[in-house]
């Protein structure tokens, strides 16, 4: 409010010192700010005087008082905000001499823009995992918010990779700026794509499961909308460093937020560097820079147009699950996959992802009642995991003995291959001394050389390039480099007080290159670009093999250099479209919605490399198109009872594509699809839900209790894995293709928080859950090794014994208790005691088919044993344990500025666990299987994860 004159804004100026001089320390003003539904006290809320620069904020009692402030004399707008909450804005008069005491200011929850406080949290802690089912749902971590379970499963729970109703990261959909962020290829959101902004990712909007959402129909986890927007962020500065012990060691940040200025024009910036020589596991080194940008011009009072980017250059090394045996030599931090090269530490698997995202959104209020949204997003780059491929040798001679390497193409160099572990020189029924002593010293040498042993490598393809040979080993990177364009409409319009309409239009295409690229050849020369594995064959000719073991017939035996494409080469191209509507209707005593939506997908690929095991078309070329066509409907309704009390209920039937991964059954060989190969139509999955809670809340208890079931039929998925135990053919590298697959999750929810006093806080939540296969599936292999006659080779071996096992990932059960104290100096504590029971070990759906009663004849075993059989199929149920984890900070107000700290220590008493793991399926056979369990040692064990042991995060900040 600038007045041109100078000589009205000097006296202008004059009064108004005049004014404050007038006041002295006469005028006073105080009041308490609580929540209007709970009454419970806000604490930090932001209570100023409209056109000052005077300010104060509440106490942990709720209280402010300006008692220390001069005022203004008269009639003033008093200004009160609080995160998560309705700003409110009225008139006050000041008068010298006369206190104001306003006593109760209530404030209303803002459902509609919860800022969710996620600057504390330590991201890439998941980030790790975002690639893995293991892991737990990410998006849950960004959408705690007031809810009591959800602040837990967030906060606690998450730690131990627990899994939110039992459901995997596809079943949430993550939208920025409205627009939908999980990738086409498998469903999920890439975490990493964003990671190190937590400063801009703030101001989010969520609807839990399958609640009403204003821009998608979302899934069975819900929706959260991150609102990267410039006139969103509040006015100010931030900087912070965070040090932990997890994920990486260092972070430092900065964000800088203009505010809308006089032009209309707002800009937003972040930057942040996150570092590490290794995480909690050994060798996991961390290299990630995140940059973001956000410009606003408010066009006029109608429209608004903001531009979007974000740059999130990561790279970190990644970590294994071992087996038992190897636990109890090395502990649960030891990680194979890296060594030492000229004394520093190298990871052979790291995992890199650069894919830059610029979006642009147009803002447009129709009237005060109707809005459009119109948004577009551009995302390109390249997503790479590293490994080292052995060509097919096993062992390298090297001065100080052999060192193995693995057996074949893209397999582990693990120095824990079982040929190298103690169990494979007691596995035998007659032990010797000399068996006991290799035993020994194979102990020996894991402790002593248990890392990868890069110079000897390096030195062995050194001496291959000197006698004229191709390197043996090099390293590679699986590369995938996606081009996605993104458009959508999002329409919101309140037609009355009672009648709300929501809809949306979204379009995605992807354009997506999938290629194998030589990194580094270890000081060889070149690589012979051939399947060494396809020449182990001895029913076929000569030619026929050499042509088999090409991985392009069009290039034949061609060597290979680095930065080259060898192995497999091939596009992808997807699109899909879909249609939402919703009706929300509101009235005093009920709010009730009704949602629909229809959508299509399209996957097509594309062969560049003609493929030795399929020539000519079966892989070069493009496929036919595979389409899916899907619809979904849900609502939902809450019920004011009476008072605090009121009821929610929703449910949900929909239909879902699978994704492309489950579409192609080997997208790096050939064109084949599932439906291709099983002889028939593909199926969607059919998703119903229902869920229902009571909620409870007054002055001191907040408390909800939830109970859901859901049903996921006809799922489809595909793995990879060697197994030397397939009746009627051997051992091979086989595709199982597992279709109609039915899961059941049931279970049941609970948070509660009762406010002793005004600082101290209990909190108590609990999961309880049943998560099982409700079915038998499908089960086919595929393959193109020596196992088949015929290379295109598809064997089903019928239903899969799966109806009753649990679904692992995580404890399907938890239940947490702990307090908080908040002390009105601002600094304040916590700790939560938390216990998991019922996680089971992922078990292999081809060992429960009728392959297991079977001899490598194709004939049933002459001594199965139904009962023994039974006890070698029991699924492993992981040890219940408990975690203690302990969290506080203190904040101080200096003038402007605002510094603070924050810490967290988990698991403080450094409980030893499993997270989860899995059966091996190199001996799915009766024979075989009773051979590894009468062993002391199983020689192919299950493998497990292990959760961290006492770990801490801290952040310092200053804001301004």
């Amino acid at each position: 409010m600038l007045l041109k004159p100078h000589g009205l804004k000097y006296i202008f100026l004059f009064f108004l010192f005049f004014s404050s001089i007038s006041t002295a320390q006469l005028a006073e003003l105080k009041g308490r700010i609580t929540d209007a539904i709970t009454q419970e006290n806000i604490v930090d809320a932001l209570v100023s005087l409209e056109k000052t620069d005077i300010s104060t904020t509440t106490n942990v009692f709720g209280v402010f008082d300006f008692k220390n402030l001069t005022l203004p004399i008269g009639e003033q707008i008093l200004v009160v905000s609080a995160k998560g909450y309705i700003t409110k804005r009225f008139p006050v008069t000041i008068s010298e001499g006369f206190p104001l005491n306003l006593k109760n200011i209530e404030l209303d929850y803002d459902f509609k823009n919860v800022q969710q406080q996620i600057g504390t949290i330590s991201l890439s802690d998941v980030e790790l995992n975002d690639d893995n089912d293991a892991a737990f749902n990410m998006s849950w971590l960004l959408q705690a918010s007031r809810d009591v379970f959800l602040n837990a499963a967030a906060f606690d729970f998450s730690t131990t990779f627990f899994r939110p109703r039992g459901l995997n990261n596809e079943n949430g959909k993550v939208l920025i700026n409205g627009i939908e962020m999980n990738k086409l290829s498998n469903g999920r959101p890439q975490w990493a794509n964003w990671g190190g902004l937590n400063d801009v990712q703030r101001n989010q909007e969520y609807s839990f499961a399958i609640s009403q959402n204003d821009y998608a129909f979302g899934d069975l986890l819900g929706t959260s909308n991150i609102i990267m927007r410039a006139s969103k962020y509040r006015k100010g500065a931030r900087i912070s460093y965070a040090s932990s012990n997890r994920s990486y060691q260092g972070r430092v940040m900065a964000t800088y937020n203009s505010g809308v200025n006089s032009k209309g024009w707002a800009f937003s910036i972040s930057a942040s560097r996150r570092f590490g020589e290794e995480g909690f596991i050994d060798g996991t080194g961390y290299d990630s820079n995140s940059f973001f940008v956000s410009i606003e011009k408010k066009i006029n009072k109608n429209h608004s147009l903001n531009l979007t980017g974000f740059y999130t250059p990561n790279r970190r090394g990644r970590s294994t699950a071992i087996t038992e045996e190897v636990f109890n030599i090395m502990g649960s931090t030891y990680n194979p996959n890296w060594g030492y090269q000229g004394g520093k530490t190298r990871n052979s698997r790291e995992r890199r992802v650069e894919e830059p995202v610029v979006m642009l959104n147009h803002y447009w209020d129709i009237n005060k009642n109707t809005n459009l949204n119109s948004n577009i997003a551009f995302q390109t780059g390249k997503i790479a995991d590293s490994r080292i491929d052995t060509g097919g040798s096993d062992l390298i001679s090297t001065d100080s003995g052999n060192i193995y390497l693995g057996g074949g193409r893209g397999a582990n160099t693990n120095p824990v291959h079982p040929d190298n572990l103690p169990s494979s020189f007691l596995k035998e029924t007659n032990i010797t001394a000399i068996d006991y002593q290799n035993a020994f010293l194979a102990q020996q040498n894991l402790i002593n050389n248990g890392q990868l042993q890069w110079d000897q490598l390096i030195k062995a393809n050194q001496q291959n390039a000197a006698q004229g040979n191709n390197a043996t080993y090099i390293l590679y990177e699986d590369r995938t480099d996606d081009t996605q364009l993104t458009g959508n409409l999002i329409l919101n319009s309140r037609l009355n007080k009672h009648f709300t309409i929501n809809a949306a239009l979204n379009y995605r295409n992807l354009k997506s290159q999938n290629f194998a690229e030589v990194k580094d050849l270890l000081g060889g020369s070149g690589f012979l670009d051939i399947d060494m594995f396809a020449l182990s064959a001895s029913d076929l000719s000569t030619e026929a093999l050499e042509n088999r073991a090409q991985s392009d017939l069009q290039n034949p035996n061609r060597i290979v250099q680095t930065g080259d494409r060898y192995d497999y080469n091939y596009e992808i191209y997807a699109s899909t479209i879909n249609g939402y509507a919703q009706a929300q209707f509101k009235y005093k005593k009920i709010n009730f919605f009704l949602a629909g939506d229809i959508s299509q997908a399209s996957y097509q690929r594309n062969g560049l490399f003609e493929n030795g095991y399929f020539p000519r078309q079966q892989s070069l070329g493009k496929s036919p198109a595979v389409e899916f066509k899907n619809y979904g409907i849900k609502g939902g309704a809450r019920l004011r009872i009476h008072g605090h009390h009121s009821l929610d209920l929703n449910t949900a039937y929909f239909t879902k594509a699978p994704s492309i991964r489950n579409t192609f059954v080997n997208a790096r060989q050939s064109n084949a699809s599932v439906s291709q190969l099983i002889g028939n139509t593909q199926e969607n999955e059919k998703i119903e839900s229902i869920d229902a809670s009571y909620i409870f809340r007054s002055s001191k208890i907040k408390a909800k209790i939830t109970g859901y079931y859901t049903k996921i039929l006809d799922a489809s998925n595909i793995s990879f894995f060697f197994t030397q135990a397939i009746s009627g053919s051997g051992a091979g590298f086989v595709q199982e293709i597992l279709t109609d697959v039915d899961k059941l999750h049931i279970g049941g929810e609970l948070g509660i928080e009762y406010q002793i006093t005004p600082t101290i806080k209990l909190k108590s939540a609990a999961a309880v859950g049943q998560f099982t296969y409700n079915n038998n599936p499908e089960l086919a292999l595929a393959s193109t090794s020596e196992i088949f006659t015929d290379f295109q080779g598809i064997r089903s071996f019928g239903k899969s014994a799966l109806k009753g096992y649990y679904l692992s990932g995580g404890p399907q059960n938890a239940a947490q208790l702990g307090f908080e104290y908040r002390d009105p100096n601002f600094w304040w504590f916590g700790a939560t005691t938390n216990y998991f029971s019922n996680a089971f070990i992922s078990v292999s759906p081809f060992a429960r088919t009728s392959n297991f009663n079977q001899d490598e004849d194709g004939l049933p075993f002459n001594d199965y044993d139904e009962t023994i059989a039974k006890s070698l199929l029991q699924q492993e149920r992981f040890d219940d344990y408990i975690l203690v984890n302990a969290i506080g900070g203190k904040s101080w107000r200096i003038k402007k500025y605002y510094v603070g700290f924050f810490a967290s220590i988990n698991n403080v008493l450094d409980q030893k666990y499993r997270t989860g793991g899995f059966e091996q399926t190199r001996n799915a056979n009766y024979r075989r299987a009773l051979e590894e369990s009468q062993r002391e040692t199983p020689v192919f064990g299950p493998k497990y994860y292990y959760g961290f042991g006492t770990s801490y995060y801290l952040n310092f900040y200053i804001r301004f």
